[in-house]
């Protein structure tokens, strides 16, 4: 049963790649107001589910804080390196205001970039997603959820840095859920071996708790200091216990 609850989550998931379509309706001042409130939003997710869910889970699970803490330094250290080597952003790039950015700061190579490191992250979710589920159905949807949350900011991002450089419409959406489509592999290979790497699937929840740790403090949290009014403060401070709340209410479903 885990299995398919994986692999429904991981499409879902890899769906939200067409937001692209949604966003063709907005205009450019809306997108801007919105996008800020999501990415709030996808930072309290992201942060409960690391530290309400994956983090105890994972010490539970292999019963040594130390452990714990040093595989959670490793998926931080990781995405940092992943970061510098591929210099992307995941919520939005680091020259574009809130995911609109203009044509003249992009160029077609950032294009690809961007569907390159799109696609080792979406590997890595669909690899947590499967990972979250063979621990138990409560942190897989919890995971999933947080993922799905950051998903939403970060393709809205995507979609605009490709059409900024220089995809049409139209293959923006295919190739950008083309690259969001990596993480049902990521899935599907850890369900298929995972009856022989249960020992490195346990591992995984608190690497993935780092990764979400990163994601959130490194790339979103400076996304919403560009904001500077109070106003905006309060709804990010709000979206942001919204996010933390719903991973707390999710503690109650297990």
């Amino acid at each position: 049963m885990p299995a398919y609850y994986a692999i429904i989550s991981v499409v879902g998931v890899s769906l939200i790649s067409l937001i692209g379509i949604f966003t063709l309706s907005l205009n450019e001042k809306f997108l801007r107001r919105i996008v800020f409130v999501l990415v709030a939003l996808a930072t309290g997710a992201l942060f409960g589910d690391a530290f309400l869910h994956l983090i105890p889970q994972a010490i539970e699970e292999i019963g040594n804080v130390e452990h714990v803490a040093l595989a959670v330094i490793a998926g931080i250290l990781t995405f940092f390196t992943l970061e510098k080597i591929l210099q992307w952003n995941h919520a939005h790039h680091h020259h574009c205001d809130h995911g609109v950015c203009p044509p003249e700061k992009l160029n077609n190579p950032l294009g690809t970039l961007i569907l390159v490191s799109d696609g080792i992250h979406n590997l890595i979710d669909g690899i947590i997603i499967a990972a979250s589920f063979l621990i138990s159905t409560e942190v897989g949807i919890a995971s999933t959820i947080a993922i799905l949350i950051h998903e939403i900011p970060q393709e809205i991002g995507d979609f605009a840095v490709l059409i900024h450089s220089g995809f049409t419409k139209t293959r923006a959406l295919f190739v950008n859920f083309l690259s969001a489509s990596v993480a049902i592999l990521g899935a599907l290979l850890t369900l298929l071996f995972s009856e022989v790497a249960g020992t490195i699937l346990t591992w995984i929840i608190p690497f993935a708790a780092g990764i979400f740790i990163y994601i959130a403090g490194s790339d979103l949290v400076p996304e919403l200091h560009k904001r500077k009014k109070i106003k905006s403060a309060i709804l990010e401070l709000l979206a942001i216990l919204v996010g933390v709340g719903a991973m707390y209410l999710l503690l109650f479903l297990e």
